[in-house]
């Protein structure tokens, strides 16, 4: 027999919200994803999120990396965010976001943030 899910139930019912993702995430607004189990059940997951091309992401200032800098201090930085390091990253295609502050002197861009809220 398959029993209901009570968080799902929750979400179709409006009571949750259906991501569980804060306005901070790099996962918010990515759609999530259900795998079919043998046993009848599921398995919730995020599906892929797709990063836009370098030069389609708005630089709004560029940073000269200090000395003991992270890639989360810059972001709170210049966002007021330390969560929103990934954006940093997105905007300067690198996978790593260490890969920003390795290099003291290192120039790097700083996207324009879209509305969080």
């Amino acid at each position: 027999m398959n029993t209901p899910d009570p968080v799902q139930m929750l979400i179709d019912a409006g009571a949750i919200a259906a991501t569980p993702f804060g306005p901070e995430s790099r996962y918010r607004g990515v759609a999530l994803g259900k795998l079919a189990q043998g046993d009848g059940s599921s398995l919730a997951y995020v599906k892929r999120r797709l990063i836009p091309p370098r030069h389609a992401i708005a630089q709004g200032a560029v940073h000269v990396v200090q000395g003991h800098e992270r890639p989360d201090l810059v972001a709170h930085r210049h966002y007021g965010e330390p969560l929103l390091y990934w954006r940093i990253a997105d905007g300067n295609a690198v996978i790593d976001p260490f890969e920003l502050t390795d290099t003291l002197g290192a120039r790097i861009g700083i996207p324009v943030p879209p509305s969080l809220f």
